[in-house]
């Protein structure tokens, strides 16, 4: 992914393509999305082929001089698929409008279900009988794009993904509830750390869970397949397809079943999961209480009914299923109403035996906006059977609602380095330090080498690149192309006092720049003795800090190089009449000015990163300095079961927690947000615009 640091841009222009053509099918929004997953899925797939193909090909066994053809299984330890000829994705893009690309796309998808069993009757076919020819050859171009070509990692992956959560904001299918956000599903993955056995998710939707299990094994260097056996419940035939599809892209197998899991238990799994991952549906209220009341799956009994014979509210029902499944051993990680952990009455009840049972080990309080359909706030549940005794009598209590990074106006995700933070206090109250102190280690040296990056990274194509000096020369050949007009001026002309103030700043900055490089130097040598134990990570971070400081202080200097160039420019244009002058070349100029921002950017996103990096360990260190597990108001607590008992049994962790002191940010752009207010102001516009005119039409439809 750091090959390709515009994928947002690129998948906007993806989906934007994609959807656009939909006005050429016949299909609805709820009926589009299944074919053009189809077409993402082999998209993914092949990308996970080429990645492995070569690896694969070169450690084939050969035997007189004949080398052993490809298998699916070479594929499925690398976690990927297999892809005859006919089902590349480069054969159905090099079609002409004179093929039948519908024909083609059919006969690979039955090319791939002949190969793997498990996808037979699974994969989108007739749909695409529904499209016209030219439309298929645009929308396989436009999976295509030449920049995703050069890119490494699962690019594809999160396009993938990405595709789901457009399609799940749509309310595409079932109002999006078979996609689940990937940041709650990776912190669920990595708070279990399903290293091998059973995994069950018993509303398995599109099969998130079960992709960020195989990660998290990949990541161990273990082989998925080979650790991890995945069962899943759906009720939604449609959503099992997307589910198998996700599977299979990533080269797993799944036993998912059609069931309604209120009601039935087809893998008869009651006591024998190692691992249980869900997110089912909230707040339920038809669920038939006669047919659950005798149901195993219900060791705390049933939760309240009302008056229609109909469970009043179905998380507990969920809760005691999902507890019923584990073995003696087993994990449970799953999301949940935050209504539920305070939730009153026969709830209550059922809560307090859960508790009581010393099984609950963690609550993780997440706010709103992480989902795509709904604005509602949740709460991530951990039980472990096997707690060590100590613990029992504890819950863990952390409340992620303040740990957010805004993606769009409507939703809110956790950033790679946010989830990592979080994990790091589940790793101290487990006791491992050693990865406490490994992430903080690794945000120093990657403070340093961003800080490196900013004299000697590499663009996107790998070339290598300066990119303070380069920001540098870019401004003196600005400067070039106007000096001949600025010669031509008096002294004391208009442009005077704006060329003083930019060659002031600019001698400024050159300087500023050394004593960085100086002193990043300085901070790389003594990193190079650099001992790991948790005082000196500490006073590593804490001598980092004016490397940080002199990171933003750069990145000030350099915005308001750019500004002061360009109010030069605009005097000179203006003030002193510069386009009637022979000496003011303005399309050199213009190109000039266009570098410098370019530039600029490049080296602002850089040395933003020095500070970032710097600031998640100073995160950490600040709030545990001691490498243990603490209290920290307003993130985290561990309660002592009698605290819980005389909260009424709840399991909110706002109400221990506290409230966290407010900070001061330090890195508040007021220019930036009041440009994300007027980008947010014109959205709403917007979105007024469309709902008067589908109000209109409504009453227009009406008659009135």
């Amino acid at each position: 992914m750091s090959q390709l640091e515009h994928i947002e841009a690129i998948e906007k222009r993806l989906w934007s393509a994609a959807d656009t053509l939909r006005a050429n099918s016949t299909y609805a929004s709820n009926e589009y999305f299944l074919p053009v997953m189809g077409l993402i899925f082999l998209r993914h797939a092949y990308s996970r082929f080429l990645g492995v193909k070569d690896d694969i090909v070169a450690g084939l066994p050969t035997r007189s001089g004949v080398t052993r053809a490809l298998t699916k299984e070479d594929f499925s330890q690398r976690s990927a698929i297999f892809l005859r000829p006919k089902a590349q994705f480069d054969y159905l893009v090099a079609l002409t409008d004179s093929d039948d690309r519908a024909r083609a796309i059919i006969e690979a998808m039955e090319s791939i279900e002949s190969d793997y069993e498990n996808l037979r009757g699974v994969l989108p076919k007739g749909e695409y009988q529904e499209l016209d020819n030219d439309v298929l050859g645009q929308l396989l171009r436009t999976l295509n794009p030449d920049e995703l070509k050069r890119v490494s990692g699962d690019v594809f992956g999160r396009i993938y993904e990405y595709f789901l959560t457009q399609f799940a904001d749509q309310k595409a299918h079932d109002g999006g509830e078979f996609f689940t956000p990937v940041s709650l599903v990776s912190l669920i993955a990595n708070v279990l750390e399903p290293e091998g056995g059973r995994v069950l998710d018993p509303a398995c939707g599109s099969g998130g869970m079960f992709v960020q299990s195989a990660r998290f094994v990949e990541r161990q260097h273990q082989i998925p397949v080979e650790k991890l056996t995945f069962y899943g419940l759906e009720k939604n035939s449609t959503t099992i397809r997307l589910a198998k599809m996700n599977l299979a892209v990533h080269g797993l197998e799944g036993d998912i079943q059609q069931a309604i899991t209120y009601y039935e238990d087809p893998h008869e799994l009651l006591g024998k999961a190692d691992f249980v991952m869900a997110n089912p549906p909230f707040n339920v209220d038809e669920i038939d209480a006669d047919k659950v009341k005798s149901d195993p799956r219900l060791p705390f009994g049933l939760p309240g009914t009302n008056k229609k014979g109909k469970v009043s509210n179905g998380n507990y029902i969920w809760i005691s299923y999902f507890y019923s499944y584990l073995n003696e051993l087993g994990r449970a990680g799953f999301v949940m109403s935050s209504q539920a952990s305070s939730a009153g009455r026969d709830e209550a009840k059922v809560r307090q035996k859960l508790v009581e049972s010393g099984d609950v080990d963690i609550m993780i309080a997440i706010r709103s906006n992480f989902f795509y359909t709904r604005t509602v706030p949740c709460e991530l549940w951990f039980l472990n059977r096997a707690r060590p005794e100590a613990q029992q009598d504890k819950v863990l209590m952390l409340d992620a609602r303040n740990v957010y990074r805004k993606v769009t106006r409507k939703i809110y995700d956790f950033s790679p380095e946010q989830e990592q933070n979080l994990l790091a206090i589940v790793w101290l109250y487990r006791g491992q330090t050693d990865k406490y102190l490994a992430l903080v280690q690794s945000y120093c040296r990657w403070t340093l080498d961003e800080g490196e990056n900013c004299f000697a990274g590499q663009d996107e194509a790998g070339v290598s690149t300066q990119l303070l000096p380069a920001f540098g020369a870019a401004l003196d050949d600005l400067r070039a192309a106007i000096k001949p007009f600025l010669t031509s001026q008096s002294e004391n002309g208009p442009q005077a006092e704006p060329l003083r103030e930019l060659n002031e700043a600019a001698a400024l900055f050159r300087a500023d720049v050394a004593a960085f490089r100086q002193a990043l130097a300085g901070q790389q040598t003594l990193w190079r003795s650099q001992q790991t134990g948790n005082g000196a990570l500490k006073a590593a971070v804490e001598r980092l800090a004016p490397l940080a400081e002199r990171s933003r202080d750069l990145v000030r200097q350099s915005d308001l190089l750019y500004k002061l160039a360009g109010r030069l420019i605009e005097t000179c244009e203006k003030e002193c009449e510069a386009g009637k002058s022979d000496h003011w070349s303005g399309r050199e100029i213009n190109r000039a000015r266009k570098t410098t921002d370019e530039t600029r950017q490049a080296v602002v996103q850089r040395l933003k990163q020095v500070r970032y990096f710097w600031r998640q360990a100073h995160w950490l260190t600040e709030r545990f300095p001691d490498a243990e597990l603490r209290d920290v108001p307003g993130l985290v607590k561990l309660v002592a079961r009698s605290e819980i008992a005389a909260n009424d049994w709840s399991l909110t962790p706002g109400r221990y927690v506290g409230v966290a002191p407010e900070e001061v940010d330090e890195d508040f752009d007021f220019e930036e947000t009041l440009r994300e207010i007027h980008v947010e102001l014109v959205n709403l516009d917007a979105e007024a615009v469309a709902l008067a005119a589908t109000i209109r039409c409504n009453f227009e439809e009406l008659g009135i």
